[in-house]
């Protein structure tokens, strides 16, 4: 635990450092954008963000504090991708570390298996009728809301 934050994989235990719920922000980090997606404060819904353009960590953490601050974020759903047999990749350990250094925020951290988000994410912005170019542009945050949508829908029923 960097920072003294928790990232977890585990729902229950990221659940129990949010005992009050409140907004989350979900982080899809594709190669080009970190897609980012919002969810109201009762985990209801998750609705896609501003992607952030990819660089060095310093200005990606300095987008992602704006967000915090300008939304009042409680915490972070960070999508982690897995093989399809669930074991870990490069990519997932590229997350992994991420949301690590993202611990210095002090905010808790969960770390969320995205192994089919961005293809779902991909057929509704197809059903929604978006060109392939608008697709392009808003594919990671529209990822991040799957992502954050999934993680709030088991966190609900934690809840319960």
């Amino acid at each position: 635990m960097a920072g003294g934050a928790l990232v977890t994989a585990r729902t229950a235990e990221f659940r129990a450092a949010l005992p009050h719920g409140g907004v989350l922000l979900g982080i899809d980090t594709g190669t080009k954008t970190i897609g980012t997606a919002l969810c109201d404060a009762g985990w209801r819904f998750a609705t896609a963000a501003q992607p952030i353009a990819k660089g060095k960590f310093a200005r990606d953490k300095r987008a992602i504090e704006a967000l915090i601050a300008e939304r009042g974020v409680n915490g972070l759903v960070v999508g982690l991708p897995l093989n399809m047999d669930g074991s870990e990749s490069p990519r997932s350990q590229s997350a992994r570390a991420f949301a690590r250094n993202l611990a210095i925020l002090g905010l808790p951290i969960l770390l969320w298996d995205e192994r089919w988000s961005t293809q779902a994410a991909e057929r509704g912005l197809i059903e929604q009728d978006m060109s392939r170019a608008k697709r392009a542009e808003r594919l990671d945050s529209a990822a991040a809301a799957t992502i954050l949508q999934a993680a709030i829908d088991a966190l609900a029923g934690a809840a319960i």
